[in-house]
């Protein structure tokens, strides 16, 4: 699963290389986590704009958002079934920028170890996502977002078994304009990256933690290998007895 990502794009590239209306203030973010808003590009009436959204779908049918499971993923094998995922694939697809985003490998004692992993030429990513909006009886109003994960590739299999599904050249177009591409088209856009597309490496464990953020996060680490258990021995002591 895709759960942190980092985003450092100025808000004027992006306005200028997602060709959007408009521009939000963005500072640099490092370690992005869920239910924190962040920045989301969808079209609506003929305009692409970017918003902010809460990382965590809450489908408009839902009574009480604080009662509703966290959504921050959606899987491309069932989002067409899925009753939360389904209308937001037809009305309400959206891309996430990043600049890169993190993913925990476990090791076999158990730990994780952190990866940062970026485009191989070190461009912007478009993650692909959902987005729904949510109004309250009261009035108040949620936009929220969803990332789409597929399996991962090989290259990244060493890592994790999923993959943010992340969308290239026309691919954005089409994933973007829910009004002329359907469903089942837009459904074969989400595919995972060949091999050699990504690169990675990694990271302080300093990540695990959603208060950090800050650029050392991003920058590669020593891997700190696990260390063996202790075999147990007669006696229960840790040396053998000699006699």
């Amino acid at each position: 699963m895709c759960g942190r990502y980092a985003s450092t794009l100025p808000p004027e590239m992006m306005e200028e290389l997602f060709k959007l209306f408009n521009t939000i203030a963005l500072v640099p973010r490092y370690n992005i986590a869920p239910t924190q808003p962040i920045a989301a590009i969808w079209e609506a009436h003929g305009r692409r704009e970017a918003h902010f959204a809460r990382w965590g779908l809450v489908p408009g049918w839902v009574k009480d958002p604080r009662e509703f499971p966290l959504l921050v993923n959606a899987r491309v094998e069932t989002m067409a079934d899925k009753p939360a995922f389904r209308d937001a694939l037809k009305h309400g697809r959206c891309i996430i920028p990043a600049s890169g985003y993190y993913e925990w490998h476990t090791n076999p004692d158990k730990s994780k170890q952190p990866y940062y992993i970026t485009m191989s030429d070190d461009r912007p990513m478009a993650l692909a996502g959902l987005y729904a909006s949510w109004m309250g009886p009261d009035g108040e109003e949620i936009d929220s977002v969803a990332t789409i994960t597929v399996a991962a590739n090989p290259q990244l299999s060493e890592i994790h078994d999923r993959m943010p599904a992340i969308l290239e050249g026309d691919a954005i177009d089409d994933w973007l304009n829910v009004r002329g591409v359907r469903a089942r088209e837009a459904y074969q856009l989400a595919l995972p990256l060949a091999d050699g597309a990504l690169k990675f490496h990694p990271v302080s464990t300093r990540v695990n933690s959603a208060r950090d953020d800050d650029p050392g996060l991003v920058e590669p680490a020593e891997v700190v290998k696990p260390q063996p258990r202790p075999k147990k021995v007669a006696g229960g002591g840790r040396q053998m007895d000699l006699f």
